[in-house]
């Protein structure tokens, strides 16, 4: 059945979840060096789609799936429990939709895709405000609760933020304490260099004082925008009603082994919903 099948389930199917498991197992990537995060993310959502479709039965294409699960099978590998205290698993979540829930979804399916009950630490980078409006505080806070929650929950065990200026994670720092005193408070925050050669003065001093740690990035504002996606999935899967998919968020993780600093696992995970409209 091959991409035919595939073109049927996307059909009835309302959310569709894409998983690439490890890159490292992946033989093809090793040998390209994309030039993006972008590229590397386009690159490897389109590979999971055509391996995916490639091995769609008449058995499986039969299936009803409301929530359709888009896997390569043999890249798929869970993090071994006796080795678990060895490494350390991080996350940047990347939001594409405005709804916070999504934060607790993701972290839930990336945490059953590396068969741990926790992870260590997750980087938020919340959906793009419009052009001319500067991110504020009161758009950070409900998705900064969720992370909260997911701390509280003992999903998480430290949550950051990414490309805030000093004005702006000083409020959020200084509110999330203010609110409660069991408030989780940010532990890191990514710069993005391509912005500023250099850490601004006035945020490492601002971090240093409150113990924030500052690290840098080179992801864009948006590394899987609507309109990208929906090319990759009409490029994979002809013919589809790709218009119709909406990405909801995109996460990336890494596994690093603590005591030699080499990345054991790498991949990214991501959820769409059909437009009903």
């Amino acid at each position: 059945m091959g991409t035919d099948g595939a073109r049927a389930l996307l059909e009835r199917a309302g959310t569709l979840t894409l998983q690439t498991g490890n890159l490292l197992n992946w033989g093809c990537l090793r040998k390209k060096c994309p030039a993006t995060p972008s590229e590397e993310v386009r690159d490897c959502v389109q590979k999971t789609l055509t391996e995916w479709s490639s091995k769609i039965g008449p058995d499986l294409d039969q299936q009803i799936q409301d929530i359709l699960e888009c896997t390569v099978a043999q890249a798929v590998e869970k993090i071994n429990p006796d080795e678990r205290e060895e490494l350390k698993v991080s996350a940047k979540l990347f939001l594409v939709g405005s709804n916070p829930s999504s934060i607790r979804d993701a972290i839930d399916l990336a945490c059953s895709a590396l068969g741990v009950a926790q992870l260590d630490s997750v980087i938020i980078a919340p959906p793009p405000v419009e052009d001319g409006t500067t991110l504020s505080l009161e758009y950070l806070q409900p998705y900064w609760q969720e992370l909260e929650n997911l701390v509280r929950n003992r999903k998480v065990v430290a949550i950051g933020t990414s490309d805030l200026d000093k004005t702006q994670l000083e409020q959020l720092y200084l509110w999330a304490q203010a609110i409660c005193y069991f408030q989780v408070k940010p532990s890191s925050n990514q710069v993005n260099l391509a912005s500023c050669c250099v850490m601004p003065p006035d945020l490492t001093a601002f971090a240093k004082q409150f113990d924030i740690q500052l690290l840098t990035h080179n992801d864009p504002k948006e590394l899987l925008c609507e309109a990208s996606f929906q090319e990759v999935l009409q490029e994979s899967i002809q013919n589809t009603k790709a218009h119709e998919w909406i990405p909801l968020w995109l996460l990336r993780y890494s596994v690093i082994v603590k005591s030699r600093g080499i990345i054991k696992s790498k991949g990214y995970i991501m959820q769409a919903k059909k437009n009903a409209s």
